[in-house]
């Protein structure tokens, strides 16, 4: 059988834990062929960023058309656009009916603290891109930048996730993995109604590209033909699952990565 296609908007991480290479293992995991367009090749390691290069926007817009004129992408996810060049781009794409089931994660930061989004790109996210996106993905800091204000706690988190699906973004998932307490509960807001994904949290260090991964899970379970709300329990399942196998993983002398292939389970 022909399996479905799904494309990732983001960078390359050298570390192998995020971006474009977090992304592609997700996709493959969950049945889909998955599709890439690089908008920032990344120096970095479990420790840290020391170094992006953004690529021109006439070579990520070629490779957006390139894929989108030949496979038959059934869902998309946004990782890292760096530039409000960027989003603008990926955002007329949308806006042109071209970027099925679009799943945003608004990746401002890397796990390590490196600023990944110009200041300028901020707006155009929300007010651009957002609004074209079937689903997003923020995490809580993400929410709070894109919104202006602090956010600290659940209450905080579902508040925010129903003002960005007020601004027209479908389905809005506020992750949980900065809160505290024995249980991670990501609250979703879709149709004006309240969800909670919730698992207990994992006690590691080894975190990093959860939430390239979460989005790329989503997207491919969307992609499978499933539902948002389906498609972000199966995610929710399938990032629990990676970072439980890579509890005493030592790869590394940073935030190391998740088993997204299952190598501990296997």
């Amino acid at each position: 059988m022909t399996p479905p296609v799904a494309m990732t908007i983001a960078g390359s991480d050298s570390g192998g834990g995020a971006g474009i290479q977090a992304d592609l293992r997700a996709f493959g995991q969950m049945g889909t062929f998955g599709t890439s367009v690089i908008t920032a090749v990344t120096a970095q390691n479990t420790l840290g960023v020391t170094d992006v290069h953004v690529l021109p926007t006439a070579t990520v817009d070629a490779q957006l058309t390139a894929v989108l004129d030949d496979l038959p992408v059934a869902a998309v996810k946004t990782g890292m656009l760096a530039t409000a060049e960027l989003v603008d781009l990926v955002a007329s794409h949308a806006q042109a009916g071209r970027l099925p089931a679009l799943v945003v994660d608004p990746v401002l930061v890397s796990a390590t603290g490196h600023r990944l989004l110009e200041d300028a790109a901020v707006e155009r996210y929300r007010d651009q891109l957002l609004p074209h996106a079937l689903v997003a993905t923020p995490n809580l800091d993400e929410a709070a930048a894109l919104l202006g204000r602090e956010l600290h706690d659940l209450d905080d988190a579902t508040a925010a996730a129903r003002q960005l699906a007020d601004a027209g973004t479908r389905v809005v998932v506020v992750k949980g993995g900065h809160l505290s307490g024995p249980r991670s509960v990501d609250v979703v807001v879709a149709d004006g109604e309240v969800h909670h994904l919730d698992a207990e949290r994992v006690t590691t260090t080894n975190t990093h590209g959860t939430g390239c991964t979460f989005a790329a899970a989503c997207a491919a379970g969307l992609a499978t033909g499933l539902e948002p709300i389906a498609a972000l329990e199966q995610a929710k399942r399938y990032v629990t699952g990676c970072i439980a196998g890579a509890v005493d993983w030592s790869l590394g002398g940073g935030c190391g990565p998740v088993d997204h292939l299952g190598f501990t389970a296997g």
